[in-house]
């Protein structure tokens, strides 16, 4: 019997998943920003799952399969925040004194780890899609976000979901995912069950709260950045609106709101027409995250990707009631690895395989002694 847990830490809310032998047994989902003010109302939930096998931690950007019991707890933090997060303390702590939403649940997640360490938790960290050897290696080049750790959970639960509606081996599986998320939009290739290619986040279009990709010559204007940037500049800054509900309710009443729905829309679908490159006749495209599950959403997609190839919800595993699908994901990354059920689609997506950090891509030249030093000051394998 193989019991696991994975911890999915969205822009929203964190999504607690635990899997029994193939089969959801416990959901929590926790508000974001309460886990920010309380990083022990996470660990309380995660108790009430007790006793696992393993649990999929919070792991970012994502790195090769790490176990929390094998990193020095002299230098956890600087490890965490440099290669899980890609935060340098300086600017985690500025924004902590800021008061930065964002930030602070980044400074949870930290408190989160030093104490599952402290409590000898069986915790491992997996890959994001960068550090797949099915990706080849061009893609990855000057790349941070090629879809972090949540993005490629949302991918396993899609092998597996396709396997099952389409009945055929986790091999023959093929589809783009279009995950729309509160904070970001993201789009993956999955070709005979391997994740090929990638559109992550900060590297795809606008989404509710981030901006997306963004002309260099704004990034040498501007100058000074700090990490809390990244959740500005998207939808939700154009439309004036607080909430997808009411940017998506106006965007037929007010300009700025179809302003921003013709933005978002647009660079949804030249996303996943990209992808057509490394997919070329995929099965399906499989919708998932947030903003997916509002119709009038979910409507517009159709009609515009429909004729590249039928477009529908990505499922959720037997007995799942309110957990995200990235949530599902970690949990059956968790329960494969440990030699669960899902321990097939861990070997047909090759994430035991996966090498490195996400700042080994870096070729211009600013990237590269950025990466050099954060890896020399905090090593990854000390």
């Amino acid at each position: 019997m193989v019991r696991a847990v994975g911890i999915d830490p969205g822009t929203k809310s964190f999504d607690v998943c635990g899997i029994e032998d193939g089969e959801v047994f416990f959901e929590r989902v926790l508000n974001t920003q309460k886990i920010a003010e309380d990083p022990d109302a996470m660990l309380n939930t995660i108790e009430e799952a007790m006793p696992v096998d393993l649990i999929a931690g919070p792991s970012g950007y994502g790195v090769e399969m790490t176990y929390l019991k094998d990193l020095d707890p002299e230098i956890l933090e600087d490890w965490y925040l440099t290669y899980i997060l890609l935060l340098k303390r300086r600017d985690l702590e500025s924004s902590i004194n800021k008061k930065d939403p964002g930030i602070m649940v980044y400074s949870a997640m930290v408190q989160m780890t030093l104490e599952m360490k402290r409590r000898g938790w069986p915790v491992c960290y997996i890959p994001g899609v960068i550090n797949l050897p099915t990706v080849p290696e061009w893609r990855k080049i000057n790349k941070l976000d090629l879809g972090t750790v949540d993005k490629l959970c949302s991918c396993l639960l899609g092998i597996h979901d396709q396997s099952l509606k389409k009945n055929i081996p986790y091999s023959e599986t093929s589809f783009v995912l279009l995950e729309m998320g509160y904070g970001y939009n993201s789009i993956l290739a999955v070709e005979d069950g391997k994740m090929i290619d990638a559109l992550g986040g900060t590297t795809n279009g606008v989404g509710f709260l981030t901006a997306g990709m963004m002309d260099l010559e704004l990034v040498q204007l501007v100058g000074d950045w700090n990490k809390s940037d990244i959740f500005g500049g998207g939808a939700a800054a154009i439309s004036e609106k607080a909430s997808p509900e009411s940017f998506v309710d106006n965007r037929e009443k007010e300009e700025k709101s179809a302003l921003a729905w013709k933005k978002m829309m647009e660079d949804v679908e030249k996303g996943v027409r990209s992808m057509l490159t490394s997919v070329p006749e995929p099965n399906e495209i499989l919708l998932s995250g947030r903003l997916t599950r509002m119709e009038e959403v979910r409507k517009e997609l159709d009609r515009r990707l429909k004729n590249i190839a039928s477009v529908r919800q990505l499922g959720s595993l037997k007995g799942v009631e309110e957990v995200k699908e990235a949530a599902q994901g970690y949990a059956m990354a968790a329960e494969g690895l440990s030699g669960g059920e899902f321990s097939r689609l861990i070997d047909c997506s090759k994430i035991k395989e996966a090498e490195g950090t996400a700042l080994d891509h870096l070729y211009h030249p600013k990237g590269r002694s950025v990466s050099e030093e954060l890896k020399k000051k905090v090593p990854f394998r000390p």
